[in-house]
């Protein structure tokens, strides 16, 4: 590999971490307002064109997913539904969903965090963005800080376990009314 090479491999490498930490900052508003913490930053160049965080609970639609959010937000800007030459940024591993929309809006290049095991469609459970039956491929970079990004899932789940359980431990400890 040629030094050029290694120099651009290494920038495109700290680009893909701060996009990714401001995808993390997403997803840290999505768990302000009791979201699970997904975020999703669409970059075109060194610009955003629009953020996303989850708000399927907030907002009553299963398809607002970060992503979806911000696809529908950089049509918007755009006035158009193809984000060619785009990445987007991702904190979790696109479901089914996103996939498909992800294809359909022509975005380029999708980089994500941590790997979902239960339902990404980026390689873990299925291959929706590089599947060759598709007239549009995705490129894929996948593990950009994925340790924090599954830490922060993994916390929010924790804690979330956590409110529950002393909920139902409260409920038990209340004494019957009596009538």
């Amino acid at each position: 590999m040629k030094p050029s090479d290694v120099a651009a491999q290494a920038s495109q490498h700290e680009q893909d971490e701060r996009w990714m930490r401001h995808a993390m900052a997403l997803a840290a508003r999505a768990e302000g307002i009791g979201e699970i913490p997904v975020g999703a930053v669409l970059v075109q160049g060194d610009e955003i064109v629009a953020e996303g965080w989850n708000r399927s609970i907030s907002e009553h639609d299963a398809c607002a997913h970060a992503e979806v959010m911000a696809l529908r937000a950089a049509g918007e800007r755009l006035q158009n539904y193809r984000l060619l030459d785009t990445t987007l940024y991702v904190t979790l591993e696109p479901c089914c969903m996103c996939a498909g929309a992800l294809i359909h809006s022509r975005v380029k290049r999708v980089v994500y965090g941590a790997r979902d095991l239960k339902t990404g469609a980026a390689g873990s459970v299925f291959e929706i963005l590089q599947d060759p039956r598709h007239n549009h491929r995705v490129e894929l970079t996948s593990g950009v800080l994925a340790e924090a990004c599954s830490a922060q899932l993994s916390d929010f789940f924790r804690r979330r376990r956590a409110e529950k359980k002393a909920a139902r431990l409260a409920l038990q400890q209340t004494p019957a009314a009596d009538d």
